[in-house]
């Protein structure tokens, strides 16, 4: 069983991002950082496959933790990021690309009010952690809602008809479940069109899956696909294991495309099939106006 207290902290991970965002150009997206991270320290599965919480949601402890180490580095300055997503270094990161962890730690906790003396900075990570698990942005409880949802309420049939529906949202067409058995684990069959011009025929596999998808499932569905499409596309409500994601990407061999829990919850909610986003009006007063009159 992985070990949980073998997970690097979020402090201990600041530096690694940063050095992750420098070798990647200065700017990535959250995937990209998680597995830029992943391969320059080489972090083993049985760090990578600890789940977060296994019951509410599929994503990874370690991806957890680099989440806080960027909402601390943003919170000092070191880091920004754009509506799409995409995390970038500031000025004062790329003046100093190595920062002290214990000094980040003790400035976001004093600017949230969290402590203003010395003495925060005696705080372990993990107690850090474990104190600041209100401060998550709660917006993102809609995940573990939906990632029960999935795994627990819906049907495997449901689940495979939810997989054609989001290819046919995304501009696939001839989109069909087989869902028949013996199949090699192929659950249908699409054509994705590309600006209407080109097109290429995929075999998907959709797994209703808590734990980390490996690479002999990979290789299995691959063989599945092969002489019967032009490539595959695997999702699951899991995670991939460095070792899927590596085998997925092989040199040599058709590809084959992931999608896993998170990036599921990102394209419902892009796609918004199931899931409503709502604007929140914000107003504000200015007394100051009124009292220039």
């Amino acid at each position: 069983m992985p070990d949980t207290q073998s997970v690097p902290t979020y402090d201990r991970l600041m530096n690694p991002l940063l050095k992750a965002l420098v070798a990647l150009g200065g700017s990535a997206s959250v995937d990209e950082m998680f597995e830029q991270v992943i391969e320059q320290e080489g972090y083993p599965e049985e760090i990578t496959s600890v789940l977060q919480n296994p019951e509410k949601s599929s994503q990874p402890k370690i991806a957890y933790r680099l989440a806080w180490a960027r909402t601390y580095l943003k919170k000092a300055g070191y880091l920004e990021n754009s509506q799409r997503g995409v995390w970038a270094l500031t000025e004062k990161a790329r003046k100093n690309p190595e920062v002290d962890s214990s000094e980040i730690v003790r400035f976001v906790r004093e600017l949230d009010g969290y402590g203003t003396n010395k003495n925060t900075e005696a705080i372990s990570s993990e107690q850090a952690e474990e104190a600041d698990s209100t401060l998550p942005d709660e917006a993102e409880a809609w995940r573990e809602q939906l990632h029960k949802v999935l795994i627990d309420e819906m049907s495997p049939d449901a689940f495979e008809r939810l997989t054609q529906r989001i290819l046919r949202e995304s501009g696939f067409i001839h989109v069909e479940v087989t869902g028949r058995t013996g199949d090699g684990g192929i659950d249908g069959r699409g054509i994705a069109r590309i600006n209407g011009l080109m097109s290429f025929h995929i075999a998907f596999q959709c797994k209703k899956y808590r734990g980390s998808v490996g690479a002999s499932e990979i290789r299995d569905f691959r063989g599945a696909t092969v002489g019967r499409s032009d490539r595959g596309l695997f999702i699951t409500t899991g995670t991939f294991t460095k070792g899927a994601i590596d085998e997925a990407n092989r040199d040599g061999v058709p590809p084959i495309d992931l999608i896993d829990g998170e990036q599921l919850a990102d394209k419902l909610k892009e796609l918004e099939l199931g899931v409503k986003t709502e604007l929140v009006e914000k107003v504000t007063l200015r007394p100051d106006w009124f009292l220039s009159l």
